[in-house]
This record gives structure tokens, C-alpha cells and sequence, in this order.
């Protein structure tokens, strides 16, 4: 159905993409330092659905809509800018509940009833992410072998391969952080901090998601 060098050459232009540190790495880094290797890998798990769901939107056609109308791509992208500023402001607020998460004796791989709001949290940061929103709506369909036929399965083929590259590599930036959470967990200013720097963290994202991507 499609080209062994078709697929890797989208899996090498994948790659270059993931790896740059975008949104969903960013705030996956952030709810790594904040709350740490469980929420870190659930926030991964989110981005990844949220990605794919877009992988859904255009090969069902809705990716050529976003990308040639400035009105449905500012608005999609000041939604999840808006939603980063706000869950930002939330950990700031929050910074010093950890102290008494950690007095309580509960560990970062403990279970958390804040799972699937996590969950939930990572696929709309995933789902509103500009960068991968234009590269599923733009690169994504060029590398589909329309004379082979079903389009659509070729471009959900494809979203898999984007996603798992992506899963790699969101959870090694978000394994590394949680491992250096570890440090300023033994000292409750230090773990006033994690929160603060979290939150202001996905507060700069939200701005800088905010203003950049596209204008004309």
C-alpha cells in the first residue's frame, strides 16, 4: 500500500520535528518537575491521543480547513494557548500542596486521583499543538501515494509512526525531568519551586504558543 522509503522518509522528517522541544515536550517537562514520572508519562499518553486525533481530523478531511483558514487556526490556537495559561496559573497557586503530598508519604508513582484529568490535560495540549497542527495538515498529506488508493488508511499508517517517534521521546524529556524532581524534593523551598517554575513554565509556553505560528 505504501513505499518502504515513503514511510521512512516521513519517519525521518518526524523525527526532526519531535525532537525540536515544542509544546507537548514543554509541557510534559513542566508536569514532570511539578508532579512528577506518573504524571509525566499519563501527560505523554494524553499528547500522543490528542496527536492522533489530528491524524484523524485530516485524513477525514478537516486538516485542509485549518490550514487555509487563518480564522479556525488563530482560534484553535488561542484556545490551547489560553488553556496552558490558565493550568499555569493553577500550579503557581498550588506550588506549596506539594509539601504536603510529600508529607503524607505519597511518591510520585503513587496512585493519583488526578489521573484522568492529567490524562485529559495532555490531549488538549496535544490537540491544540500549532506546530503539529500544521504538520499533519500540511507535510503529512504529501507523503501519501494517492495512486495506491485508501488515502485515509495511509495517512492513519503514517500518524502511528509520527506518534510512536513522539512517545519515545517525550518520555525520555519527561523520565529526565522527574528523575532531577527527585532532588528538589528533599527540601520543602526547593519543592515551592518545582511547582512555581512548572507553572510559570506552561504560563511562558501559553504566551509564546500565543504569539507565533502563523499570521498572514
Amino acid at each position: 500500500m505504501m513505499s518502504t522509503d515513503r514511510l521512512l522518509a516521513f519517519a525521518a522528517m518526524s523525527f526532526l520535528l519531535i525532537v525540536i522541544p515544542g509544546p507537548s515536550v514543554l509541557f510534559v517537562v513542566g508536569r514532570a518537575l511539578a508532579q512528577g514520572r506518573r504524571a509525566a508519562l499519563t501527560t505523554v499518553i494524553g499528547n500522543t491521543l490528542g496527536a492522533y486525533t489530528l491524524v484523524v481530523a485530516v485524513a477525514l478531511g478537516v486538516g485542509s480547513v485549518v490550514e487555509r483558514s487563518i480564522v479556525v487556526f488563530t482560534a484553535l490556537k488561542l484556545l490551547g494557548a489560553a488553556y496552558l495559561v490558565y493550568l499555569g496559573i493553577k500550579a503557581i497557586r498550588q506550588r506549596r500542596s506539594l509539601q504536603t503530598v510529600f508529607a503524607k508519604g505519597a511518591d510520585a508513582d503513587g496512585p493519583g486521583a488526578g489521573s484522568l484529568r492529567t490524562l485529559w490535560e495532555g490531549f488538549a495540549v496535544g490537540v491544540a499543538n500549532p506546530k503539529t497542527i500544521v504538520f499533519f495538515a500540511a507535510v503529512l498529506p504529501q507523503f501519501v501515494d494517492r495512486e495506491a488508493g485508501h488515502t485515509a488508511l495511509q495517512m492513519l499508517l503514517l500518524g502511528l509512526v509520527f506518534n510512536a517517534i513522539a512517545v519515545a521521546s517525550d518520555s525520555v524529556w519527561g523520565l529526565a525531568a522527574s528523575s532531577a524532581r527527585a532532588w528538589f524534593a528533599r527540601s520543602p523551598r526547593r519543592l515551592a519551586m518545582v511547582g512555581g517554575t512548572g507553572g510559570l513554565a506552561m504560563v511562558g509556553l501559553g504566551v509564546t504558543v500565543a504569539v507565533t505560528g502563523r499570521k498572514e
